[in-house]
């Protein structure tokens, strides 16, 4: 599955949601992880509604988002999109995520993760 992270320098997880300059999309699977592109989160859109759903539209096709805070407004606009916010709240090792993830993925995962890998037939996180 595709997850999206806030992070300056691509290996700790240290970004605002809203505040981010990009965000770092990686696939992650129970076996193996990738780096795959850098999503721009940049905006000209002044009011912050658009601005939310211009960041959630950059990372539409990504099951999760992992970022150090966010807002409730956003996050519930991430989860109307089928995107999970997970929040950290405070700098963590992006590498040391993507790995205890997969520990989480090789083992039985929670359903909202198993909606997350299933994410375009999943209709809604709020389900469970």
């Amino acid at each position: 599955m595709k997850i999206a992270f806030t992070t300056s320098t691509g290996e700790m997880i240290d970004q605002h949601f809203g505040q981010c300059q990009s965000f770092h999309i990686w696939e992650v699977g129970p076996d193996a992880a990738e780096f795959l592109t850098t999503v721009t989160a940049i905006t000209t859109a002044e009011d912050e509604e658009d601005r939310i759903m211009a960041r959630a539209s950059a990372i539409a096709d990504c099951a999760i988002v992992y970022t150090m805070q966010i807002g409730g407004p956003a996050a519930a606009k991430l989860v109307a999109k089928k995107i999970h916010p997970m929040k950290t709240g405070s700098e963590v090792s992006l590498k040391e995520t993507v790995e205890r993830l997969q520990e989480v993925l090789r083992g039985n995962p929670p359903p909202w993760i198993r909606k997350a890998m299933n994410k375009e037939q999943a209709t809604s996180f709020l389900e469970d």
